[in-house]
């Protein structure tokens, strides 16, 4: 995918929908040269438009396409929890707190610890999206890309209410343990607003006691970039974005990191992987360095292209 790049698309533009015609839902607007993820429809129509404007022409778009069986149409693929169909085939898979049982198919109960190092996903209390069961301790340890901070959002909130929170409770911590400092220790029906860890380490700890059982909940894990790093004389790493080595870089970056070093050391910054739009005085991508972090601080430079 070579198509000019606009952070709207609102220039030249590639448009896919589900189904026969310009009005059928959209699945999206694309361009730019980030080679968008596998398209699948959900009939055995998808409609295409591609669109250029009188100025600047780029290579264009190439693609494949083929006919692909839905297996899990028929009797949910004889899944019995979530069916999910791939090229050529599908998959069962199965709610969180459940594990796929050996005949790949049948669900049954998990250990309730995850370690998850995907840059996002859904997160959800066992037996999602019926009621959690009692008497459970679930964890999860969240591990992002170094230089990116862990980023929770709620979608649906429902745990047993307690002034304290002293009961059924999620806990969230600034870190990789409950030894970290917490972020919030959540119960009751209204969404929470979303937490940011300072780094790329979140832990969450899910309780429920011997009663009251509530629906619980189902929350989006993402990243933003920036934050406060302690530079160590361990060398440690940071990179621009949570794909690197995917993914080019998003449009519309703003990112500070702060490198913090304790008294009487310095930081140092060694670039291992350098390419970042060029331009002459580089005014659109670029990289900026301070000696400082207040009013008082130096600039080192302003850097873009590839070293």
């Amino acid at each position: 995918l070579q198509i000019e790049r606009h952070d709207n698309c609102a220039y030249d533009y590639l448009e896919i929908r589900d189904g026969t015609n310009e009005n059928s839902p959209l699945i999206g607007h694309f361009c730019g040269y980030d080679k968008p993820e596998d398209i699948r429809s959900t009939s055995n129509t998808l409609w295409m438009k591609f669109v250029s404007d009188g100025t600047v022409n780029k290579a264009g778009f190439a693609a494949n396409f083929f006919k692909d069986k839905d297996e899990c149409s028929k009797d949910n693929g004889g899944c019995q929890h979530e069916c999910i169909n791939t090229v050529g085939s599908y998959v069962c898979q199965c709610r969180n707190g459940f594990v796929l049982h050996e005949n790949k198919h049948d669900c049954k109960e998990a250990e309730c610890e995850q370690k998850i190092h995907s840059p996002n996903g859904i997160i959800t209390s066992p037996n999602w999206p019926d009621k959690y069961p009692s008497r459970k301790e679930c964890t999860w340890e969240i591990i992002a890309t170094p230089g990116q901070r862990v980023k929770l959002t709620f979608n649906e909130f429902e745990i047993e209410q307690h002034q304290e929170c002293a009961y059924d409770h999620l806990e969230v911590f600034d870190g990789e343990s409950e030894k970290s400092p917490i972020l919030g220790r959540l119960c009751g029906n209204k969404i929470p607003d979303p937490l940011i860890a300072t780094g790329n380490k979140m832990f969450l700890r899910f309780i429920s006691d011997a009663s009251v059982q509530r629906k619980g909940f189902q929350a989006t894990h993402s990243t933003e970039c920036g934050g406060r790093l302690k530079a160590e004389t361990k060398p440690k790493d940071l990179y621009s974005h949570a794909q690197f080595g995917d993914n080019n870089y998003p449009v519309q970056a703003d990112c500070d990191w702060l490198l913090v070093a304790e008294r009487s050391y310095r930081v140092e910054l060694m670039f291992q992987t350098f390419e970042v739009e060029e331009e002459a005085d580089c005014g659109y991508d670029y990289v900026e360095l301070f000696d400082g972090h207040d009013k008082t601080a130096v600039r080192l430079g302003r850097f873009c292209g590839s070293g």
